[in-house]
């Protein structure tokens, strides 16, 4: 693990002189690790109302449901939850710029009425083109409903001519709420290694950070790693890790995978000496489950966001692939609740609330030398 941890700091110092170097405005280590000190331990779940497909229709005006969005982030409050993961969508700006602002504060009031701070993430590979208004309906039996839409669009990400109207929306957005203590870091580009139709992200990526900079929010930006390198012999691009490792001001990584692979890949990670959240886990069929992942994040002091709260259209219990042929999952891979807010597992319910009750013990006694 050591020889592994030495070879990937040095393609990490390497490739990054590989991709444009950006005017830096990113937080030193120590800024970060002041920042964190302050914060409890952040703990919730990436989160899609039930009522949702995309991230269209939890903010269009039409679809827009507050009376919802109070139930699930009561939800959130009983498990003892503090944080939540939403997407954003620049489509959303250009069609309704006041609006669309008007709905995320009014979504920032309910979720603190709650003591649920929120993270932002702007981009992702993930997911295809749709258009806005009336959404389709889910694809019936597949994860997470097949309906997720990319961003930025593709009208956009393939036209560098179209670029500086998403910078014009990103740095809207960060400047109307870059003081906002209600939001917690942003994400500005999910899973950016995970390329798919061949929306390779790192100049993109790369400008989104200058954009950024330029504003300066208060609050910390990050990007995720996807997938440890050389677990299960998975492909990975070090240009863009090395990236986001040495440009983010705290680190966040995807885990879906068992409580050792967790801790290898937090082991990774303490090289760089900045805070981390595990921004997406929980994949019962994978082996990432909250009783056995949970309690390493805690010991950790790493922020823990696992995928789905409550069943709804997007249909997060089923595994990635699934079809509707192939009828309920014998375990559900992702979401705590059912549609109507009942408990998948009632005794895992308990666990998590057990778990997350005093949070200020977070990272007491940690096995990894993370924040000094």
């Amino acid at each position: 693990m050591k020889k592994f941890i030495l070879v990937f700091t040095a393609a990490v110092c390497g490739m990054t002189l590989l991709a444009k170097e950006p005017v830096k405005a990113q937080w030193s280590a120590e800024q970060a690790r002041d920042w964190w000190a302050q914060q409890e331990w952040p703990v919730g779940c990436c989160y899609v109302p039930t009522y949702a497909v995309n991230q269209f229709e939890m903010w269009q005006e039409e679809t827009f449901n507050p009376v919802v969005l109070d139930k699930e982030m009561a939800l959130c409050e009983e498990l003892g939850f503090n944080i939540v993961r939403v997407y954003l969508h620049e489509m959303l700006w250009f069609q309704d710029k006041a609006g669309f602002k008007k709905r995320i504060r009014h979504f920032l009031d309910i979720a603190a009425s709650h003591g649920v701070k929120v993270t932002f993430t702007f981009c992702t590979n993930g997911g295809s083109t749709q258009k806005l208004g009336k959404q389709p309906e889910p694809v019936a039996g597949s994860h997470g409903g097949g309906r997720w839409c990319q961003s930025p669009d593709k009208s956009i990400f393939f036209n560098k001519d179209k670029w500086p109207e998403f910078k014009a929306y990103l740095q809207d957005i960060l400047k109307s709420f870059g003081q906002d203590n209600r939001i917690l870091y942003w994400c500005l580009y999910n899973e950016p290694e995970n390329v798919r139709d061949g929306r390779d992200c790192l100049e993109f990526m790369t400008e989104m950070y200058n954009w950024a900079w330029e504003v300066r929010p208060s609050q910390p930006l990050t990007s995720p790693l996807w997938i440890r390198p050389g677990y299960k012999k998975g492909a990975t691009r070090l240009d863009m890790l090395s990236f986001v490792c040495t440009n983010s001001d705290i680190l966040s990584f995807h885990c879906y995978y068992p409580e050792g692979e967790l801790e290898r890949f937090i082991s990774m990670l303490s090289s760089f000496k900045r805070p981390m959240i595990c921004q997406e886990y929980l994949g019962r069929n994978f082996g990432s489950l909250f009783e056995t992942c949970l309690p390493v994040l805690k010991r950790e002091k790493v922020g823990a966001l696992n995928w789905g709260l409550a069943e709804g259209k997007c249909e997060y219990r089923f595994p990635w692939g699934h079809k509707l042929a192939d009828g309920e999952p014998d375990v559900w891979f992702h979401s705590i609740f059912w549609h109507d807010y009942t408990p998948y597992s009632p005794v895992e319910v308990e666990i998590v609330k057990k778990i997350t009750a005093d949070k200020s013990v977070a990272g007491a006694k940690p096995k990894y030398s993370i924040y000094k």
